[in-house]
């Protein structure tokens, strides 16, 4: 009972096309996706941080892609 069924996918995909509108969306989309990105090297970045100095700076790196990515959904947001 773990899975979710394709009825319960559409479900909460039609929840979200309410709250957010379908122009909003593709930005909602692509924010996330980047956000997991940055997640993702974060993570890869501290495991490698323990055998080799050279992670730093991806990690710092991540970060700052990350900051930039939030920095511009809060541009958008206020320019609408």
């Amino acid at each position: 009972m773990g899975i979710l069924s394709p009825t319960h996918l559409i479900i909460i995909l039609v929840i979200v096309l309410i709250i957010f509108g379908p122009s909003r969306l593709p930005q909602l989309g692509k924010s996330l996706g980047k956000t997991m990105k940055a997640i993702r090297e974060g993570a890869d970045g501290d495991a490698d941080d323990e055998d080799d100095a050279s992670a730093k700076p991806k990690v710092a790196k991540a970060k700052a892609k990350k900051q930039a990515v939030n920095d511009n959904d809060v541009l958008e947001d206020e320019e609408e």
